[in-house]
């Protein structure tokens, strides 16, 4: 029996055949060619396939694993359409009379240390991404592109690591779980398993031999340990572990209909975060109470100009109208940090996390602000539609927010446009907005504290650099102390607050936000049986 340690992104338990999945050796030959013409068509050929490749992997991901985890492939799709990059790779051709696969591959290259070379997490990331298409790009040209073999049946990948590309072309019903050499927590092959309930590790420290394929192994998400030819005493337990994780999710099913109180009578309103119209459903499987954040900002990401009212209006009306009466917060958009559009024409900043985000880009960009709260206000004659606003740090913004929204009242009403009584909240992810939240309250409805921006401004922590993982902390007292402070001063101001961030779902704590009074929690919809469980048990 080998037994192999892995940092879980998903548990539960696997008991399986191993596949192992190793991409075909790309080898780029240096070649000087004299008909630039036809090269440059080679290369204009390849790239129309790759982007016809990205398109429908976009649309098998969203109907797998929905529009949020889908949009990483709209983001492949707008880097290979990047002028710099096809200028690069149509230069070197041009310039140099190199063949396309080697132009692509310098392109990559370059692109890729540019990127790495970066100080901002996020963007370091793109280097994977650049990796990623150009890879399709030169297995398209010289006739190497393999797709992962058909599986005969369900399997457990084992991989050095996976591109989101690859995770996604295997056939879901066939995949048991997923184990990987490198990747991270947080990476999107880990994001992909998770939104499929896929028991997954990364960082293994595991060896890809061919030899360990069609091998029986066991993949323990609970304690990130992958068993290869377990011996039957270990067999025995873990298909016992198994079977009481399965009891456990079966059991999850009697929650739905069952209201979410503690076992004294306090009612905790349990909401889900969702990313467009086809989530509605997973909301709705798994017996939701409302939808505590739409992230409205993917209506925004992957094309190239804003979307128009009209557009944001049939979305938002969607989801409203489907949820029957249930409430609705919708967040104004948050583009910035590690969401861009480039039609956004926003500079390039050093600390993007810290710059021209979220509300700072409503602000100042009145009209495309005016634009979506229109078709929000439209859409709350439709349901129960709040609205929130993120990255909030002083009065003086929620002032002008206020008049803005007066403002767009005033246009409607002129143009008869019936329109409901819509919540007005603020999102409490910054230290400063948590210290003043007493003087925010008189002016909303209601907070929700986006916990995942909270933590990493508190602490001063990227929570996407692997390296500081030792240091961070999502249970530091600083922490839980502006949590706690934030529901007081809503409450002694008459306003409710909820949390829509990662510690929403993070059943250490559930007892301990009861007990600061918390009034919503609001997570994946996945969570939410679970969570409601949690919470009548205490």
């Amino acid at each position: 029996m080998i037994i192999r340690e892995g940092k879980s992104v998903f548990k539960g338990v696997a008991i399986g055949s191993i596949f192992v999945y190793k991409k075909a050796e790309k080898t780029v030959n240096k070649e000087t060619v004299d008909n630039i013409d036809a090269e440059l068509e080679r290369f204009e050929t390849a790239k129309a396939k790759a982007l016809e490749q990205l398109k429908s992997l976009y649309e098998k991901a969203l109907r797998d694993v929905g529009e949020e985890e889908a949009m990483i492939f709209d983001v492949h799709q707008m880097l290979l359409d990047d002028l710099d990059y096809n200028d690069s790779i149509r230069g070197i051709i041009e310039n140099d009379h190199m063949n396309a696969e080697y132009a692509v591959f310098m392109t990559c290259e370059q692109f890729a240390a540019m990127f790495l070379s970066m100080d901002d997490d996020y963007m370091r990331g793109r280097a994977a991404d650049i990796k990623d298409i150009s890879e399709r790009v030169i297995s398209i040209l010289n006739g190497t592109q393999v797709s992962p073999e058909a599986m005969p049946e369900p399997v457990i990948i084992v991989a050095e690591d996976l591109a989101p590309s690859e995770t996604v072309q295997f056939e879901k019903d066939k995949l048991l779980a997923l184990v990987t050499q490198k990747g991270s927590a947080n990476s999107h092959t880990a994001i992909l398993a998770r939104t499929m309930n896929i028991p997954s590790l990364v960082t293994t420290d595991i060896e890809i031999e061919q030899e360990y394929h069609g091998r029986t192994a066991v993949v323990d998400g609970f304690a990130g340990l992958i068993y290869i030819d377990p011996d039957e005493i270990t067999l025995a337990k873990l298909q016992e572990k198994k079977g009481r994780a399965d009891e456990q999710r079966a059991l999850l099913q009697e929650m739905k209909g069952k209201e979410t109180v503690t076992r004294s009578g306090k009612h905790v309103h349990l909401y889900s975060n969702i990313g467009g119209l086809q989530d509605v459903d997973a909301v709705l499987d798994n017996d939701s109470e409302g939808i505590g954040l739409f992230r409205s900002e993917f209506l925004y990401l992957g094309r190239d100009s804003y979307p128009t009212e009209e557009e944001q209006f049939e979305a938002y009306k969607n989801v409203v109208s489907r949820m029957n009466g249930k409430k609705v917060i919708i967040r104004t958009l948050d583009i910035g940090a590690d969401k861009q559009a480039d039609y956004f024409d926003i500079p390039q900043e050093e600390n993007p996390a810290l710059g021209f985000r979220a509300i700072r880009i409503c602000l100042t960009r009145e009209e495309v602000f005016k634009t979506q709260l229109r078709a929000l206000y439209r859409a709350s004659a439709f349901g129960t539609l709040s609205i929130m606003f993120p990255m909030i740090i002083s009065v003086k913004e929620v002032l002008r927010i206020k008049e803005i929204v007066e403002e767009v009242k005033l246009e409607l009403d002129r143009s008869d446009i019936p329109y409901g009584n819509v919540e007005l909240g603020i999102m409490i992810e910054t230290p400063a907005a948590a210290v003043i939240s007493d003087l925010l309250a008189p002016h909303v409805d209601f907070f929700s504290i986006g916990s995942n921006d909270l933590s990493q401004y508190t602490l001063a922590i990227d929570r996407q650099n692997q390296s500081l993982d030792t240091f961070f902390d999502p249970h530091h007292e600083a922490i839980l102390r502006l949590i706690q402070m934030t529901i007081e001063n809503a409450h002694k101001n008459g306003a409710w607050c909820g949390i829509c961030g990662e510690l929403g779902a993070d059943m250490e704590l559930t007892a301990k936000f009861i007990q600061m009074g918390i009034d919503e929690l609001s997570v994946s919809p996945g969570y939410t049986l679970e969570l409601r469980k949690r919470i009548r048990e205490c």
